[in-house]
């Protein structure tokens, strides 16, 4: 069940099909479609749930994110054993290319209260939390998801963005933090090394994510990227400016770092877990490291929007994919970080060695040094993008 050759990282996915500019100017977009005109709330935007009568769920989800069968990749094996169980037929649909992109297919329906034709959908956390901001998404019925309630990491239950864990159910996780390759490198262990280690000058790279590359200088600066003020983000922006001026940094990136990584032609960077996990499978030279002070954890998360009418389908859904047995097929595929307690035993029966991989089951010490990035209302999101990409040249 293993994917050992993977063309594109989902997390690369995040920034590849639109790349800084888009992003920045879908930030500046946000502020206009952000206002009482899209605001919706649940009292007036009520949705009809026909599950009892339609057994059907339409599921929206990034590509290379679900387990297929090796000799036929038509089927499914986790989601085919959900219809088989359950009743409840599947649409299933791999159009979630890019945050900002599926913001841009869904915002009018949403945001005019109309129905995007989907059940569920996953996305980022900071996009999950727009949308909830927004009042596009429907509130979940915890009773109908005891496996959710009883197995969500204890790392990813309180999240700023939905406290009560409502709204958002997490998918899969992953951790942003440094990588070296140790064929050309010495061994990094903090943020500080990788911005000013003179023998890693000009072979550095950083994420163009602005959460990500900002929640580890936020974190070595001793802020907390959970909860920070314009001014720490500021002290932590100088930080990152320093080491672009001394050319420390060769470039910002989205996943494309991880051919370079692999090849040696840069020694070290900011980087996410999942692509790490792909490159150990061929060289274990490849390294990921949680730093010293701190790692970001980011996740995907299972929304249900406004209108959707099968959103108690949609529940038994979510239910399923926290069944710890399920999550660990699951996880054996896509090699991202469980976010279920129990999958890791279960993972045992599957592949000994990912059971054993930090980077999908991260034992205690791990998570407790992970930080979920603040919540951003509108401005912050506009002013910090908008900073950010003028620091790195977007």
């Amino acid at each position: 069940m293993r994917r050992t050759h993977r063309p594109l990282t989902r997390r690369g996915l995040l920034t590849g099909a639109l790349g800084s500019a888009a992003l920045l100017a879908t930030a500046g977009t946000l502020a206009g479609c952000g206002t009482k005109g899209a605001q919706q709330t649940e009292a007036g935007c009520r949705s009809e749930d026909l599950s009892a009568t339609e057994k059907k769920v339409a599921f929206s989800n990034w590509p290379q994110y679900m387990d297929t069968d090796e000799k036929d990749e038509s089927k499914r094996p986790t989601l085919d054993a959900f219809v088989a169980a359950s009743g409840i037929q599947v649409t299933y649909t791999e159009d979630v290319n890019d945050n900002n992109e599926f913001f841009g297919k869904v915002r009018n329906q949403l945001a005019g209260c109309q129905s995007t034709g989907r059940d569920v959908m996953v996305l980022t956390d900071w996009m999950a939390a727009r949308m909830i901001r927004l009042g596009w998404v429907q509130k979940l019925d915890k009773a109908k998801m005891p496996n959710v309630e009883a197995n969500l990491l204890p790392s990813l239950r309180g999240r700023s963005f939905d406290a009560d864990t409502q709204l958002a159910i997490p998918w899969q996780s992953g951790l942003a933090g440094l990588a070296y390759n140790a064929k050309v490198t010495k061994e990094i262990r903090t943020v500080d090394e990788l911005l000013t280690r003179p023998d890693l000058k000009g072979r550095v790279t950083a994420l163009s994510e602005m959460r990500d590359t900002m929640g580890l200088l936020l974190q070595s600066l001793g802020h907390d990227p959970a909860n920070f003020t314009p001014a720490q983000f500021d002290d932590a922006l100088n930080k990152l400016k320093k080491a672009v001026d001394s050319k420390q940094i060769r470039r910002f990136t989205g996943n494309d770092y991880a051919p370079d990584l692999a090849k040696g032609d840069i020694a070290a960077c900011i980087g996410w877990s999942g692509d790490v996990v792909q490159l150990g499978f061929e060289d274990d030279k490849i390294k990921f490291v949680v730093p010293e002070s701190g790692v970001l954890l980011w996740s995907d998360n299972m929304l249900v929007p406004n209108k959707a009418t099968h959103k108690a389908n949609a529940e038994a859904l979510m239910n399923h994919y926290y069944d710890p047995a399920v999550a660990a097929k699951l996880a054996a595929y896509v090699n991202y970080i469980c976010p279920v307690q129990g999958a890791q035993a279960e993972m045992e029966k599957i592949d000994p060695d990912l059971a054993t991989n930090p980077l999908i089951f991260p034992d205690d010490a791990m998570l407790a040094k992970a930080k979920v990035f603040m919540a951003l209302d509108e401005q912050q999101e506009k002013e910090y993008e908008t900073k950010f990409q003028q620091v790195i040249g977007a």
